[in-house]
């Protein structure tokens, strides 16, 4: 789908507010890409109030959302070594009512969960306020509000 800036805060606002969690959204993309921005409109609808920063240099934010739920926002980027994610909680994330948000997934390896969605975002082109977003279902994570349910399932 092609969205713009506003459409993808839109949609990422109803992920957070309709999203069955437990629930595991891989955010991909280049820097610039929007993947902060959609976190944030994420985390904006499941309820998080809070200023929600990048997690660039903390790897891990925590916030609290409605319903008892929070929000896990990690970014990867500096992540050296996949074996860093156990520093960080990694088993258990997703085991507890969480809505588990993560940039540069693809820095976990092989310990991103099996059930899942992979969100790459496309920086918009010079001059233009639409980017790309593709979505893929690996697994048997619960639906994604405002996807067409038709989809490609993943390996």
């Amino acid at each position: 789908m092609i969205l713009t800036e506003r459409e993808l805060v839109q949609w990422g606002g109803r992920i957070g507010k309709e999203v069955t969690i437990p629930v595991f959204l891989g955010l991909r993309g280049q820097l610039g890409a929007g993947k902060s921005v959609l976190a944030r409109a994420i985390a904006r609808g499941a309820g998080v109030e809070v200023a929600i920063p990048s997690p660039t240099f903390n790897l891990l934010f925590r916030y609290q959302a409605r319903d008892g739920a929070e929000v896990v926002h990690l970014d990867l980027y500096r992540l050296r070594d996949p074996e860093e994610l156990w520093e960080l909680g990694w088993e258990e994330l997703g085991t507890k009512p969480e809505l588990v948000l993560v940039e540069w997934p693809e820095r976990a390896g092989d310990h991103l969960p099996k059930d899942r969605w992979d969100v790459h975002l496309s920086p918009p082109e010079p001059g233009s306020h639409r980017r790309i977003v593709e979505i893929r279902r690996v697994g048997a994570p619960p639906a994604l509000p405002g996807f067409p349910v038709k989809l490609e399932r993943g390996s």
